[in-house]
């Protein structure tokens, strides 16, 4: 294989789990940090230092590249992090937590989808709706994302995502079920 070929392939492995990184972003950002850093900021960073280390990745399954991905997202993260709390001694700790997060994030978006899956073409299927489903939740209206994932991904009652949303919990309602209905309609169509 040539290196522009390597190159080629290396970026469309890469754009392969784009929306995934970002969905598991946002769910991570503290609102603290929303309007200094965004999702995409911590994924653009994730993917050049991807990019860059791709040779040294030396798993050989999905789910150990899926989990080297979320590593290199939580020191992205945790650096950012950093950076705009002002401080610059690195913490460990807040790397592993934040590292444990994001696979719990990663763990919620599987089991949105179905059921756990034990054979390998399964797991395999279900990887690939995992990626499906982060593609699709970016492509919704911002309303409808935050819904989705405050409801279904972080696991809050309505009215939890209501006082989050400021709007009612009828209106919560409503539009979690418009956003779901969305959401199954696009999934349809990938």
């Amino acid at each position: 294989m040539t290196e522009l070929n390597r190159d080629d392939h290396r970026s469309e492995q890469l754009t392969r789990y784009q929306s995934w990184l970002r969905c598991l972003a946002r769910m991570e950002i503290d609102s603290r940090f929303q309007g200094k850093f965004s999702a995409s900021d911590a994924v653009q960073q994730t993917m050049l230092a991807a990019w860059q280390d791709w040779d040294q990745f030396r798993g050989d399954s999905e789910a150990q590249r899926r989990a080297w991905l979320r590593q290199i997202l939580a020191h992205q993260l945790a650096k950012l992090a950093r950076h705009f709390a002002g401080t610059q001694k690195r913490n460990v700790s807040r790397e592993t937590s934040i590292e444990a997060s994001l696979a719990q994030s990663s763990v919620r978006i599987e089991n949105f989808l179905a059921a756990q899956q034990s054979s390998p073409s399964g797991q395999a299927i279900a990887n690939e709706r995992s990626l499906v489903l982060a593609k699709v939740l970016e492509e919704l209206p911002e309303d409808y994302r935050e819904v989705i994932v405050l409801r279904n991904l972080h696991d809050l009652s309505h009215e939890e995502v209501a006082q989050r949303m400021k709007r009612s919990v009828g209106a919560v309602r409503m539009l979690w079920l418009r956003a779901l209905s969305e959401l199954r309609s696009m999934i349809g169509e990938h």
